[in-house]
């Protein structure tokens, strides 16, 4: 990515990041480490001690549960039991979310919501999950 769009993209999604960023710094008292992923483009807070598990995006800021945000996991679909898919690395399927938020900036959340929160018919997480898969498609109105 070009460093002036890159940048963009950092200034573009801050104030989500801002929400992730807080959210990030109160777990550290309770067990979350910190560390920058040069190929998420996001901080990631490892060990966040709160939720069902899993990982959630805001902006450049990844709160993961676990010790190892490149662990495997099912896609949305996979776990809907709509197909049979490979286990995904869920740092691909959230940088995948850290490149749409860079792109949408301040939309991301609404439209994120508008089209179904967290669930496999949410188009936002179908390409997380097609870009997991196959390193391509992270845009949400691909197909």
């Amino acid at each position: 990515m070009h460093r002036a769009t890159f940048l963009a993209g950092l200034v573009w999604a801050s104030p989500n990041s801002a929400l992730g960023l807080v959210a990030g710094l109160v777990g550290l008292p309770f067990g979350a480490r910190a560390s920058w992923r040069p190929r998420e483009m996001a901080l990631v807070f490892q060990r966040w001690p709160w939720g069902p598990g899993g990982a959630i995006t805001l902006g450049n800021v990844i709160l993961h549960t676990g010790a190892d945000l490149d662990e495997a996991c099912m896609t949305y679909a996979h776990r809907a039991g709509e197909c049979e898919a490979p286990p995904i690395r869920m740092s691909d399927h959230e940088r995948a979310h850290v490149l749409q938020y860079m792109v949408l900036g301040p939309l991301f959340l609404p439209l994120y919501l508008a089209c179904g929160g967290v669930s496999v018919r949410n188009r936002f997480e179908r390409a997380a999950d097609r870009y997991a898969l196959t390193g391509d498609g992270w845009w949400p109105w691909r197909d």
